[in-house]
């Protein structure tokens, strides 16, 4: 094969369903081009998640999924794939370990199909991947060995991921929603959609706030609108807390997040996306585990209590205490902000 053939490799990536999943991809992505700067990757990803891609250099293309969570929809995938065909992709790296990731690949006909041995993929992935969980701990190294050889060393060195900034959008959202940069600004994302046990109490999160807000500091609250109420009871008629939840998209949290002195964050996707944002990181751990899903961000810092019962990895606390959050305390988490 000659040099130019390779420096013209394409490879397609099924990327992930969740917004930390999608933002921790990036470090494979960085991997796939420190290996290979002239490589075009294309990611094939639900619709939501192509606003973030957008804020990612090293995608060629986002092409959308337009399926909901967890649909079949074979038809679907069957014709995504012939389309695809066009494209003449050497590679395909299937992320998620469902045998509905691998289709569109196997449709696309693509000849070296990457993932990890899940639901009776064989033939739908033909470049079959063992996960060893003892040596590979963490989500993002997972990912990021599926764009190296099997052969390679593992675990495989992680690039952090590092989205871009619009710097016009900032501005126009300062306008729009009222803020301002004038006082120093810490953000707070209360919400994880994976369940109560990774979401300290929103009761410590409004102490915070007004602790922080007295000693001279602002705050933005971040979230969906599922985090709105949530979002109301720690503004709760305070003058220097802002309510955002619900009231930005995706790339704009993206944006605002940037403009944070430090933010405060449950282990979520949002945690993944102020990681990547180049903000100070304060990441509270419940039922997960920083070993598994640690913030990506040399400015970063973890509490973390590391009971017996911990990492649990429920969604809601089977012991019905929740004292993994519960017992880190408003001020273990101000000791971060305030040093």
């Amino acid at each position: 094969m000659a040099a130019g053939e390779v420096n013209a490799e394409r490879i397609l990536i099924v990327g992930p369903a969740w917004v930390g999943d999608m933002v921790m991809a990036q470090s494979l992505f960085l991997t796939l081009k420190q290996h290979n700067p002239a490589v075009g990757i294309d990611v094939l990803a639900p619709q939501w998640s192509l606003p973030l891609l957008s804020r990612m250099p090293e995608v060629n293309e986002a092409i959308s999924l337009p399926l909901r969570h967890g649909e079949l929809a074979l038809l679907k995938r069957y014709r995504i794939g012939r389309r695809l065909r066009a494209k003449r992709y050497r590679r395909a790296i299937v992320i998620p370990r469902s045998f509905k990731a691998a289709l569109v690949p196997f449709f696309a006909a693509i000849p070296q199909r990457t993932g990890y041995r899940g639901e009776m993929r064989y033939g739908v992935i033909n470049d079959m991947r063992s996960l060893d969980k003892q040596v590979l701990t963490q989500t993002v190294q997972r990912q990021v060995a599926l764009g190296l050889p099997a052969e390679a060393v593992q675990p495989p060195a992680v690039p952090y991921p590092r989205l871009v900034i619009d710097n016009d959008n900032q501005s126009r959202l300062l306008e729009k929603l009222g803020l301002h940069t004038g006082k120093p600004v810490i953000g707070m994302m209360p919400g994880a959609e994976y369940g109560s046990a990774k979401q300290w109490p929103v009761p410590y999160y409004r102490d915070l706030a007004a602790r922080l807000v007295a000693l001279g500091f602002q705050v933005w609250v971040f979230g969906s609108e599922n985090d709105a109420q949530a979002g109301s009871v720690i503004a709760a008629d305070n003058t220097g807390i802002a309510n955002l939840c619900g009231r930005t998209l995706l790339p704009d949290v993206v944006d605002l997040i940037a403009l944070c002195d430090s933010v405060v964050t449950n282990d979520s996707g949002l945690m993944h996306v102020a990681c990547a944002s180049g903000t100070k990181v304060v990441a509270i751990y419940g039922s997960s585990s920083p070993g598994y899903t640690p913030p990506l961000s040399a400015d970063a810092a973890v509490v973390y209590r590391g009971m017996e019962c911990s990492p649990c990895f429920k969604r809601e606390c089977p012991l019905g205490h929740t004292d993994c959050l519960y017992k880190i305390s408003v001020e273990d988490v101000l000791g971060y902000l305030i040093d």
